[in-house]
C-alpha cells in the first residue's frame, strides 16, 4: 500500500499496483515495476548486454565509484553509480551486439579536474600488488599531497580490491595486499588521485593487467564456409544443446549476475562455463565447466553438473563426451584431468567408460562434511580419444 506525501499533489511512498513511489535526492520518483511479456527487441537485448558488462566491473568497485563520481553529481538529482554506468556504457565498450566486450583501458572509475596519474604501471610479488607512477616536480607543490585511490578488479571472479586512501602523489608508488587465493587470477588495475581535503578528484588512469593469459581459448575454423561453423552451440547431446553461459544470458534477454556454485548456479574462478539446455522443455538441465591448469595451457580440468531431477538419464556421460571433443578439437589442450572422490563409484565408472586412466591416489587429501576423504586423479590424452 502506498502512502501519500503532502496530499494529492505530492508524491507517494510505497507500492500501488504495478507502480512504486519513493524519494530520491528530494524529488518524488514513480516507476513501473514488473516484467513485460513482450519479446525483447534487438535494441533492448543489446542494452541488456551493455548493462551486464558495465555492471560487472562497476558493482564490485562501488566504494571507489562513490568517491570518484561524487563531485560530478554534486548539486544534481543524479547518483554516482548511475553516472558511472552512463559514461562507461558510451565509452568503454567495444564490438557490436551480440559480441560486445569491455575495453578495460577505457573504463573510468572516477572523473574530475585533478591531473591524472602519469605513466602508471602495476607489478606483482606474490600477494602484493605495487602501483607506480611518475611524480613530477611541477606538480609537487600544488598536488604533491593528493592521495592515490587504487582499484584492482578480478574479471573472472567479478570482485574488486579497493584502497581509497593510498600513498601521496609525490611518493610515486603504493603497495596493496590481495587475498592469497587471488594471486594467480587475472587482474585489471586503475589509479585515481583525490585531494587531501576531498574536494577534488582526478580521472582514473588504467595501470595495466596482470595474469592476463589465464583463459581457455576455443579456436575457430579458418574456413567460414566449412560444413559446421564451429560455434559452441554446434556441440550438442541427443536431447539438449550446449551453449556458452554468455550465449545463454543473451538468449534469455536478461543480464543476471552469476551465482556461485551448483547445477543451477555458476562457478566463476577462471572457469569457462557452458549450459546444457533441454530441447524439449527449453530449460537449463546442467552445466559444464572447463579451465586450464595453472601455468599449463596444454592441460585442462573438466567438471559436469546435472540437475538432480535430470540425473540417471545418461546426460553426464553424453555432455562429458561432447566437452572432451570440444577441448581436443578446438583448443591446444592435449590432456584432460579430473579428480573424484575415491568413494564415488558412479564417477569412477564414468571416468573409465570415457577412457580416462587412473594416475594418482591421494589418501585423505580433502576435508569434507567433517571428515577426511581420499581422491583419485584420472587423465585422458588427446591421442587416446577417438
Amino acid at each position: 500500500m502506498g502512502k501519500l506525501i503532502n496530499g494529492i499533489f505530492g508524491g507517494f511512498h510505497g507500492r500501488i499496483g504495478n507502480l512504486v513511489g519513493y524519494t530520491l535526492k528530494g524529488k518524488y520518483i514513480i516507476r513501473k515495476i514488473g516484467r513485460s511479456s513482450k519479446p525483447l527487441t534487438p535494441g533492448r537485448k543489446a542494452n541488456c548486454q551493455k548493462m551486464t558488462l558495465v555492471n560487472e566491473i562497476l558493482s564490485p568497485s562501488l566504494p571507489a565509484i562513490q568517491v570518484g563520481y561524487r563531485l560530478m553529481v554534486a548539486g544534481t538529482d543524479k547518483n554516482e553509480y548511475n553516472e558511472a554506468v552512463s559514461y562507461n556504457k558510451r565509452n568503454a565498450l567495444q564490438g557490436a551486439y551480440p559480441n560486445l566486450s569491455l575495453d578495460y583501458s577505457k573504463v573510468l572509475l572516477s572523473m574530475g579536474t585533478l591531473p591524472a596519474a602519469i605513466h602508471p604501471t602495476i607489478s606483482q610479488t606474490d600477494d602484493k600488488i605495487t602501483f607506480n607512477w611518475e611524480p613530477t616536480a611541477d606538480q609537487a607543490y600544488q598536488y604533491g599531497n593528493d592521495r592515490a585511490m587504487l582499484v584492482v578488479y578480478f574479471p573472472d571472479l567479478k570482485v574488486s580490491r579497493c584502497d581509497l586512501i593510498g600513498s601521496k602523489r609525490i611518493e610515486g608508488a603504493h603497495t596493496l595486499n590481495i587475498d592469497q587465493e587471488h594471486v594467480h587470477e587475472r587482474m585489471e588495475a586503475y589509479i585515481s588521485f583525490v585531494k587531501d581535503n576531498g574536494r577534488e578528484v582526478s580521472d582514473s588512469a588504467y595501470a595495466g593487467a596482470l595474469n592476463a593469459r589465464k583463459t581457455l581459448e576455443i579456436l575457430e575454423k579458418a574456413d567460414p564456409e566449412a560444413e559446421r561453423s564451429n560455434r559452441d552451440s554446434d556441440y550438442a547431446g541427443s536431447d539438449f544443446d550446449i551453449i556458452s553461459y554468455r550465449e545463454y544470458l543473451l538468449a534469455s534477454g536478461i543480464g543476471v549476475p552469476e551465482p556461485k556454485s551448483g547445477p543451477d548456479k555458476i562457478i566463476t574462478s577462471r572457469w569457462s562455463i557452458y549450459v546444457l539446455k533441454s530441447r524439449v522443455s527449453d530449460q537449463r538441465i546442467g552445466d559444464c565447466y572447463l579451465r586450464l591448469q595453472q601455468n599449463d595451457k596444454f592441460t585442462a580440468e573438466m567438471k559436469v553438473s546435472i540437475a538432480h531431477e535430470e540425473q540417471r538419464k545418461g546426460y553426464a556421460k553424453e555432455a562429458s563426451s561432447v566437452m572432451i571433443s570440444l577441448l581436443f578439437n578446438k583448443s591446444e589442450v592435449n590432456r584432460i584431468v579430473k579428480i573424484v572422490d575415491a568413494q564415488d563409484s558412479a564417477a569412477i565408472a564414468l571416468m573409465k567408460s570415457l577412457g580416462f586412466r587412473e594416475e594418482e591416489h591421494f589418501k585423505e587429501s580433502a576435508f569434507s562434511d567433517g571428515k577426511w576423504i581420499s581422491e583419485y586423479q584420472f587423465a585422458l590424452l588427446k591421442s587416446d580419444w577417438v
